[in-house]
């Protein structure tokens, strides 16, 4: 027997039919060497998670591709069972995975709705956050900016104009979210064509999403006419007045992430406050009189 067919582990192949449940060796994948080689019992669960990540980044798991049953995973890994089944729960909660029942563990083809990136929660819990996202966007949106405009279509200018023209509705309305202003940064991000570009991109803006929500709230005006700027240039396939509009719309941004700042500063001093009341072992007591 050949060292590759030693390693051959059930890995369905993408289809859109309904897998079988017992599958023959001529429609098995060989699976690589990380999902198949026994590991050592510390950390059992995050070793796991990175022999999956492993075969993402050798292209030998793909999109679409169901894993191993839990039973072969924990034969060929040397683990237990309930080892596995939590790890697979992690990869479906970080949007790697999504289960079927009665068919298998699929890799997703796309991020599920309303999953939230493991990035931004690292990102959430950096220090000193407000200024250095100010930093990661000066960084990454005019790079991308100047991408989409070299790329757009005149579909991605359409998607680009409606957004704003939602954005605008909804402010001469009284009543704008940060979701119509972060629809028009989701649609330049689409504009570049670069599904890296687009994925980081996304979890990026949701590091925005409470700052947006306040330039909405105090600044809608401003937050128009940046998106307008935005776009116009776009349009015009002007790179250096698109650069311009993209630092001149920071401006605005930064005094909404300032008072987001000084917002979340009141409430922990409030916090601060209470607990020292709660705390305190004369709390609610009166002297007799």
């Amino acid at each position: 027997m050949t060292d590759v067919a030693h390693h051959i582990v059930t890995v369905m192949p993408t289809s859109t039919a309904k897998p079988p449940r017992t599958v023959t060796a001529a429609v098995r994948r060989v699976a690589a060497k990380p999902l198949t080689l026994p590991v050592e019992r510390e950390s059992l669960v995050s070793l796991v998670i990175a022999r999956v990540q492993d075969c993402l980044l050798r292209k030998e798991l793909k999109p679409g591709d169901y894993l191993p049953t839990e039973t072969e995973l924990s034969r060929n890994l040397g683990i237990g069972k309930s080892s596995v089944r939590e790890a697979v729960k992690m990869l479906q909660a970080m949007g790697v995975v999504e289960i079927h029942r009665g068919r298998g563990t699929r890799i997703r083809k796309h991020p599920g709705p309303g999953l939230i990136s493991p990035l931004v929660f690292h990102l959430l819990t950096e220090s000193g956050y407000p200024d250095d996202l100010v930093e990661l966007r000066m960084l990454f949106e005019p790079a991308f900016a100047a991408l989409a405009l070299r790329r757009a279509t005149d579909e991605d200018l359409r998607t680009m104009r409606h957004a704003l023209e939602q954005l605008e509705t909804s402010v001469r309305a009284g009543a704008p979210e940060a979701e119509e202003d972060l629809a028009f940064h989701r649609a330049m991000l689409r504009a570049t064509k670069n599904p890296l570009v687009i994925r980081i991109g996304e979890t990026i803006f949701e590091l925005f999403r409470p700052s947006i929500a306040v330039s909405m709230r105090h600044i809608p005006e401003r937050a128009v006419r940046d998106h307008r700027r935005l776009f116009e240039a776009l349009r015009a396939r002007d790179e250096k007045r698109l650069r311009e509009a993209v630092l001149g719309s920071y401006e605005g941004w930064k005094q909404s992430l300032g008072r987001e700042r000084e917002a979340v500063g009141r409430g922990a001093a409030s916090r601060r406050r209470v607990e020292r009341r709660a705390s305190s072992p004369i709390t609610g007591l009166r002297k007799g009189g």
